[in-house]
Order: structure tokens, then C-alpha cells, then sequence
């Protein structure tokens, strides 16, 4: 049998940020506040019910402005908690690749974010009951809104490697997330437009979250969208394996 110490490590990493997750307030108070706000935005300001639809357009329409805030929070905590307690040190000793330690912390965070998702699902049965969606659309606004939400996490994640204060690494998070998000607005877009011509600012509106989030939403599953997620993910990931690794060597 072939010993992979890195992805054992991840696991490691995974289950004991995750068991810390459980056994503290921070993910049970995360999932009932986004679970409170995201349905506060689609029946009282998105108009769920006066629209009359049976679709989720009044949900996912919020959860770019939500997860850019909500998410940062989770994430804020994975390498600054860890170098403000003391605990950054003893597990930059163990025998275990940077890049596990950083993706198992990572997936853990992502995992909490999945659960509050996941507990959204009665809405999607109501409007089957109410009448019939598009459940293809559906399903593909919920997939999207996962990557979506492992892009904000990740870059919580390399903010929160590169201090060593939880309100820094989320000011900064939120920041960075809030610029790729409102890149994708139209009066951002128009701006651009005025500025540098209609090709540029489309160009420059394909790096923007929003952007991506918004084609999904539409029911149309489109590669770039998904490599665009993943590339945000990897990029945010390896901005904090070379934080945690410069902790290490230093």
C-alpha cells in the first residue's frame, strides 16, 4: 500500500477544524444568522410571494451580498485564531505538506457553508408545491452558490494567513470579496464603458463573482463559470500556502 502523508494529514486537519467548529458556537450561530438574513432578503425585500413565480430568482439574487459578508466570518478564524492562541507553532511542526494543513482547514470551513445551504432545501420544495420550476436551474444556481461560497472562504483563508488578527483578516476579506463582486454590477460596468469602451469592461466584468453567479442562475451551465470559481479557489489556496509557509520558515 502506498502511504500519502499529505492527504492523511488533510484529513486530520479536516476532522479536528470541523470537530471545532461543532463544539463552539461559531457555526451553529453562522448557520442561524445566514438562515434568518437569507430568508429575511427573499420574503421581505426580494417580494418572494408578490411575485407569484415558482422560482428562487428573489433567493439567489442575495447570495453574492450575503456570503461576502457571512463567510469572511467563518473564515477569518482558521490561521488567525490559530497564531493568536499559540497553536500555529505546535502544528507547523508536525510532519505533514503546508498545502494539507491549508486545504484541510479550508474544506472544513467549506463543509459549514455546505450545511447552511443544504438547510435552505425546504424553500426549493415549497415552490414545488406551489407550482413548477425549473429544477435543472435550480440545482444549477445551488452549485454555483457552493463554489461561489468555496471562492469567498478561500479568500477568507489567505487573509486570515497574513495577520494575526481576526478583524483584520475579515476588513480585508470583505474588502477583496466586495471589489470581485462589484465588478459585475452594471453601473460598475457602465463606469468602465464611459471610461475605456464596452469591450473593456466586459472584459473586466468577467472577473467579477457576480458575473459568474448571475449566468448560473440563469440555468446555463458554462465551463468558464466553474473554472473561474475554481481558479478564484486555488489562487486564494496558494496565496496561503506561501503565508503559512513563510510563518514556517521564518
Amino acid at each position: 500500500m502506498i502511504k500519502r502523508p499529505g492527504l492523511a494529514s488533510m484529513l486530520a486537519v479536516y476532522r479536528r477544524e470541523l470537530l471545532a467548529y461543532v463544539t463552539t458556537p461559531t457555526a451553529y450561530v453562522f448557520v442561524a444568522v445566514f438562515l434568518f438574513a437569507i430568508g429575511l432578503f427573499t420574503f421581505q425585500i426580494g417580494g418572494f410571494f408578490a411575485e407569484r413565480r415558482a422560482d428562487l430568482s428573489a433567493f439567489f439574487a442575495y447570495h453574492p451580498w450575503l456570503f461576502m459578508i457571512f463567510l469572511p466570518a467563518i473564515a477569518m478564524r482558521l490561521w488567525a485564531e490559530e497564531s493568536r492562541s499559540g497553536a500555529l507553532e505546535l502544528l507547523l511542526t508536525l510532519p505533514a505538506p503546508t498545502w494539507s494543513l491549508v486545504v484541510g482547514k479550508f474544506l472544513a470551513a467549506w463543509s459549514v457553508a455546505g450545511v447552511a445551504l443544504l438547510l435552505t432545501a425546504p424553500l426549493w420544495i415549497t415552490v414545488n408545491i406551489l407550482g413548477s420550476p425549473d429544477n435543472a436551474a435550480i440545482f444549477t444556481a445551488y452549485l454555483a452558490s457552493l463554489l461561489m461560497a468555496g471562492a469567498y472562504i478561500a479568500i477568507g483563508s489567505a487573509m486570515s494567513a497574513l495577520t494575526q488578527a481576526q478583524i483584520v483578516a475579515f476588513v480585508l476579506a470583505v474588502l477583496i470579496s466586495f471589489l470581485l463582486t462589484a465588478l459585475g454590477l452594471p453601473m460598475v460596468l457602465d463606469f468602465f464603458s464611459g471610461m475605456i469602451g464596452g469591450g473593456m469592461a466586459e472584459a473586466i466584468a468577467r472577473f467579477s463573482l457576480l458575473h459568474h453567479f448571475d449566468a448560473a442562475q440563469r440555468g446555463v451551465v458554462e465551463f468558464r463559470s466553474v473554472f473561474y470559481f475554481l481558479t478564484v479557489i486555488a489562487l486564494s489556496l496558494g496565496c496561503t500556502v506561501l503565508a503559512v509557509d513563510a510563518r514556517r520558515g521564518g
